[in-house]
């Protein structure tokens, strides 16, 4: 007899057969962060009933054995649920809790830490708070870090200084380290320029503070780590925003978001123009911006990185005290008759290949390049520099067991070499009509610098019981460079080949869970500093050879967690520094200088910062962030010809800041920032006999977000500036001279009371 199969029984058969077949099949993905792309390990997988079906290993993978919606939940993040289906390989994105940042994974440590394991200090500053000003400033936001300090003279003037570290640079950034991703914002001689990596594409920024990382080349000041914003997987979108403002300012911005379940881009283009608040104060800034992120496979992600810089910005350069006070619109007399400025493009193109050889061991190598074309007319000369660089970084990490307790360890290495071309020429703008500005003349000069560096490095985090971890960590470096003179011959030829000897800095760091909610920590760490092309030169222009790299222990001992049930988080460390070999720039001209060792530092501080929800409802959220510093800096040893400063106040940082912000966002789409800023009072010349006045800012930034449908975000928002008016130098010029009878020009004027407005318009498709 013949079997006859009835068409539901036919349909029940194969839906058997595929909940059989889907039942057997394994579904394989990853968790990251939304904010840095950055595997999280330890994240809890619940299925649709609230029953374990597992965690995320140390490469934040994980493997389910069917289909269906998962809970995925880590502290610190807001967890997520997602429907889990088909054969596609599953990329999970956690954004982090605004306030809870000590359990989010940092990337400034390659072992996939969070921040309240990690044995040293280290500032978040996330996405909200990079939202929190016009976007166009970046200095407000480095402001609000505790023991960070940015003199900001323009846009495109600015100092960075760490710790007291690098505030005796003249005119830029030094003794610092940044990085772009993987791609170094430092260049061979040290200088750090961070302010042209567009601020609407950077998903937060790490500061670490002193000379606590190997993996970075230990610099003095610490390391500034920015992580592009690679847009969102499984979410294409295009956004727009327009700003306007006081002093002229006028910013387009466009971006689009590409994505599927494992790749991700985001391409955008910002153009910035402002008039400036004071006289030669214009800036024009274009950027373009390229940032993706690809998961091959399981076992392969790739990361490209690629931006573009087109500035050209006029300089007004410092005044005097009699200008500062009652004309601090003008510029400088020699910078106005000359009409100063810089005039650069700036490219830079970073791909970062991870591989995972197993569940507990990967590597992460890097290749970048850069160029740079840079044109600059100052009163004295007009420099021409192109600087070509190249580099590679790269680091095996490895996840292991010893006596049955944790072990990660990470070895690796970075190469890094720029080929710096300048020549220099009189400006014979003194020649010409008054308003003509600068005008090329004969050279002066002609130098080809090639440095290189390289950096070995190894570090271990071992944990001897479950609340005390020891770390620890070694880099070594070799720099070294040629310069050739094109221009000069015979004894004033500066050619010339110099290495300084290796540099070895190590550190150790020891961290003890208090509780489950707070760790206590202790580390000593060196750092070095090597000194500039223009610090390595005499006044005739020959090297230097008896020039070398500030030196420097770092002391520290910190807390971090929460207080009062939760209530409250907070960080506080305290930290003694001293430097050997201070680099000083000795003045010989007008705005001209050379370097040489002339002494000691101490560097003693206290950092705390206290953050807390005065409101946590489903309408209203009302957080207050606070960030306080004391500084007590001074000059321990310090002869420069027949003057001795031993003992006087370390010039160009203020003795104390304190930063508090309000942030409010309602659930009908109001929302607002307004913060506070004091800045103690700072010394301008070695000898202590002046001093630049203590002074407070008050900013405030509202707004109004709402989305029309499921496609359609409408953000509108409103900022004003130093509400208050306050009359400040936000840079000084420290130990200024006074040639042709002139007064010192120790002041660049802060911006008075201004406003901004702007619409931000985004399509999701």
């Amino acid at each position: 007899m013949k079997l006859q199969v009835g068409p539901w029984l036919k349909i029940s058969i194969i839906l058997i057969f595929i909940s059989s077949s889907l039942n057997g099949q394994s579904f394989q993905g990853k968790v990251i962060s939304a904010e840095n792309t950055l595997e999280i390990h330890d994240v809890e997988i619940l299925d649709a009933f609230g029953n374990i079906q597992g965690h995320t290993d140390f490469n934040g993978s994980f493997s389910l054995d069917k289909p269906g919606i998962y809970l995925f939940i880590k502290e610190g993040y807001a967890s997520v649920s997602m429907n889990i289906e088909g054969a596609e390989y599953i990329v999970v994105e956690l954004y982090e809790k605004p306030l809870d940042l000590a359990e989010v994974v940092i990337k400034s440590n390659h072992f996939q830490s969070a921040l309240k394991e990690i044995p040293s200090a280290i500032t978040i500053i996330p996405k909200r708070q990079l939202k929190s000003n016009d976007g166009v400033n970046i200095a407000p936001i480095l402001n609000s870090v505790p023991g960070v300090y940015m003199h900001n003279g323009t846009l495109g003037t600015n100092r960075i200084t760490i710790r007291g570290i690098g505030s005796r640079n003249l005119f830029g950034t030094s003794k610092i380290r940044a990085y772009y991703q993987d791609i170094p914002l430092t260049n061979g001689s040290g200088e750090t320029t961070i302010e042209d990596i567009e601020l609407e594409g950077i998903a937060r920024m790490e500061v670490l503070k002193g000379p606590s990382s190997s993996i970075y080349g230990a610099g003095l000041g610490g390391t500034i780590q920015l992580i592009p914003d690679k847009g969102l997987f499984n979410s294409r979108a295009v956004q727009t925003s327009f700003t306007f403002g006081s002093f002229g300012l006028q910013k387009f911005w466009i971006n689009t978001n590409l994505a599927n379940k494992q790749n991700s881009a985001k391409i955008s283009y910002s153009n910035t123009h402002s008039d400036g608040y004071r006289d030669n104060n214009e800036l024009d800034r274009q950027t373009v911006t390229v940032a993706s992120n690809h998961y091959l496979n399981e076992r392969n992600n790739l990361n490209i990185i690629a931006n573009f810089i087109d500035l050209k910005s006029y300089i007004p350069s410092s005044l005097d005290a009699e200008d500062f006070e009652n004309d601090p619109t003008k510029a400088a007399f020699t910078w106005s008759a000359s009409k100063g400025f810089e005039d650069y493009s700036k490219f830079l193109l970073g791909l970062s290949w991870q591989h995972e050889y197993s569940e507990k061991s990967k590597q992460i190598s890097s290749i970048f390049g850069s160029l740079l074309d840079s044109y600059e007319a100052r009163p004295f000369n007009i420099l021409e520099q192109n600087t070509n660089a190249f580099g590679l970084r790269s680091r095996f990490i490895q996840n292991a067991n010893i006596f049955q307790k944790k072990l990660q360890w990470t070895v690796g290495l970075e190469f890094f070499n720029d080929l710096n071309r300048l020549k220099t020429f009189e400006n014979l703008y003194q020649d010409y009509p008054p308003g003509t500005g600068s005008v090329k003349g004969s050279a002066l000069s002609n130098l080809k610098e090639n440095r290189y560096y390289f950096n070995f490095f190894a570090e271990g985090k071992y944990h001897l019981s479950k609340k005390f971890l020891i770390n620890l960590g070694l880099n070594l470096n070799q720099t070294s460079y040629t310069l050739s003179d094109d221009f000069n011959e015979g004894i004033n030829d500066a050619s010339g080949t110099y290495s300084f000897d290796p540099i070895i800095s190590p550190k150790i760091g020891l961290s003890y869970q208090l509780n489950k909610t707070s760790m206590f920590f202790a580390s000593v760490s060196h750092g070095f500093s090597p000194p500039k092309l223009e610090e390595t030169l005499l006044p005739d222009g020959l090297i230097n050879n008896e020039i070398q790299p500030e030196t420097g222990w770092n002391y520290e001992v910190g807390s971090r967690g929460k207080i009062f049930k939760n209530i409250f988080n907070y960080e506080v460390s305290a930290y003694f520094m001293d430097i050997e070999n201070l680099l000083v720039a000795r003045r010989t001209g007008d705005d001209q200088f050379i370097g040489v060792n002339a002494g000691k530092t101490v560097h003693k501080g206290l950092e705390i910062g206290l953050n807390y929800f005065l409101l946590d409802n489903q309408r209203v959220q009302l957080s207050h962030t606070n960030a306080f510093s004391f500084n007590d800096y001074n000059f321990d040893e310090f002869q420069d010809l027949d003057n001795d400063y031993s003992g006087n106040d370390l010039t160009g940082v203020p003795d104390k800041t304190f930063f508090s912000q309000l942030y409010l966002n309602t659930s009908f789409g109001f929302y607002a920032y307004m913060n506070y800023q004091y800045i103690g009072e700072i010394p301008i010349r070695d000898d202590n006999s002046v001093y630049a006045s203590s002074y407070q800012l008050v900013n405030l930034k509202t707004g109004f977000r709402k989305d029309f449908g499921d496609h359609l975000q409408f953000n509108a928002f409103l900022g004003f500036n130093n509400i208050f008016n306050e009359t400040y130098a936000s840079m000084l010029q420290i130990n200024a001279g006074s040639f042709g009878n002139n007064a010192p020009r120790y002041y660049y004027p802060g911006n008075p009371q201004n406003y901004y407005v702007g619409l931000d318009l985004k399509y999701v498709f």
